[in-house]
């Protein structure tokens, strides 16, 4: 059966780092796509960051590149999410989800992806 469980979400200041887990059990990591979205209180879930299972290729919301890094360990399988420069808009919960294998869109729909994790707390305060 397939699984995700995230990991790594807690407090921290603005200016500071994260480092999410996305632990997946009953699948290969590199052959899903694997994303990472994310929620804030009252608004919809959008999409973070992305990464094909054909090419490896990564995608990342325009509000998070050059401050977010997402990585993938197959021998452990867990897709990472390195947050790095956090501000308080990053506040939100964080999820992973799984898709069947094939490419990112350049935008990372929500819809696309069936298999969800449970969510972790990001909070960025002061």
């Amino acid at each position: 059966q397939l699984q995700l469980v995230e990991s790594g979400g807690g407090e921290v200041q603005p200016g500071g780092s994260l480092r999410l887990s996305c632990a997946a059990s009953g699948l290969i990591t590199d052959y899903y796509v694997i994303g990472w979205f994310r929620q804030a209180p009252g608004k919809e879930r959008e999409g973070v960051s992305c990464i094909s299972s054909s090419d490896g290729r990564v995608n990342y919301a325009d509000s998070v590149k050059g401050r977010f890094f997402l990585s993938r360990d197959n021998a452990k399988n867990t897709v990472y999410l390195q947050m790095n420069s956090l501000k308080p808009e990053d506040t939100a919960v964080y999820y992973c989800a799984a898709q069947v294998p094939g490419r990112c869109r350049p935008k990372i729909a929500v819809l696309d992806f069936g298999s969800w994790g449970q969510g972790t707390q990001v909070t960025v305060s002061s």
